[in-house]
């Protein structure tokens, strides 16, 4: 063999050496961020498992109150949906945006349940609701942290499949850019609220 040839074929040696090493590297981040995903499927469920418990002790104090409480036990079930749907269409930014969207109204219904239940005396000095209540209050940290981890490891990964040169492998192995959960979508919600005395 002459020279050239064996440059070229050493080149060629390196080339696909670093696209190994670029696509384990790109392939490593994404394993990441689908483990950080499923800590906040594991947040989810738990959160999904205590809201029907919560709902049901409720029931009994809060007897004229059932729209409240049907419209937590509907955003529940959107919500457990919208997981099921993301966890079978992994990194698909429409399911992400669904279940953003499903854990918002949950949110927003679970907090006026919380509301209501503050003017029944009863019902707060109720041990078990007591229990929930501060087990509700505990998963909503988790998944904090776990949202904060998984937005952490989509950083990395997106930053790495878009830094040159390792976004060649990443565009031709099929690395798409991944998006990050987000917990407001318009301006008004990130506006500051207005208190007034």
């Amino acid at each position: 063999m002459d020279t050239t040839t064996l440059i070229v074929v050493g080149i060629g040696v390196v080339l696909v050496l670093w696209a190994i090493a670029v696509y384990n590297r790109l392939r490593q981040l994404r394993n990441r961020v689908d483990n950080a995903f499923a800590q906040i499927d594991v947040q989810l469920k738990r959160r999904y498992d205590l809201i029907p418990n919560l709902v049901e002790v409720a029931r009994g104090y809060m007897a004229h109150e059932a729209s409240t409480l049907e419209a937590v036990a509907r955003a529940r079930n959107q919500a457990v949906q919208a997981s099921q749907h993301l966890r079978s269409h992994a990194h698909d930014g429409k399911a992400l945006a669904a279940l953003t969207a499903a854990e918002r109204v949950l949110g927003s219904d679970l907090g006026r349940l919380m509301m209501v239940m503050e003017s029944y005396p009863d019902l707060k000095a109720d041990a078990q609701m007591r229990g929930l209540s501060e087990e509700i209050a505990s998963t909503e940290n988790r998944l904090g942290f776990a949202r904060q981890a998984y937005n952490d490891e989509v950083l990395a990964y997106n930053d790495q499949a878009s830094s040159f040169p390792d976004l060649i492998v990443a565009r031709l192995v099929g690395f798409a850019h991944l998006d990050m959960l987000q917990a407001t979508h318009s301006e008004q919600e990130r506006a500051a609220p207005q208190v007034r005395f």
